[in-house]
């Protein structure tokens, strides 16, 4: 997993470090290119803590490289932005949280089904058979 992740930030680095386009677009490359791509299929693993970090550590990064540095008021220097500004200026919930929603839509999906399908017998536990 974290190779695609990794593989699909190196692609689009350019674009989302880029002076020519606006936060707005850069979020919206976010939105519509890298996620898709990280969360394709998210909706059957299970996650560990470890790896729900490892996907905190991506998201923030790909925010630090759209939302760049700040010049702090007090010292004029440049500094990295803190995870809550990051969770501040990047309004959408975070990508471990889209993670646990598609699940629970994923399974809600599968309970409504008829327990003659395979997809309900194996959510529920009701195996039949080796």
């Amino acid at each position: 997993m974290n190779i695609f992740y990794n593989a699909c930030y190196h692609s689009v680095q350019n674009l989302l470090s880029s002076r020519l386009l606006s936060k707005n677009l850069e979020i919206k490359i976010y939105r519509t290119i890298t996620l898709p791509v990280v969360l394709y299929g998210c909706e059957t693993w299970s996650l560990t803590l470890q790896e729900e970090r490892k996907l905190g550590v991506f998201e923030n990064m790909v925010l630090r490289r759209i939302f760049g540095h700040r010049r702090d008021e007090v010292t004029g220097e440049w500094r990295r932005l803190h995870n809550e500004e990051l969770n501040d200026l990047y309004s959408s919930p975070n990508i471990v949280r889209v993670i646990k929603s598609r699940r629970m839509r994923r399974a809600e999906h599968v309970a409504r089904m008829g327990e003659e399908r395979g997809v309900c017998r194996v959510l529920v536990g009701k195996t039949e058979g080796s």
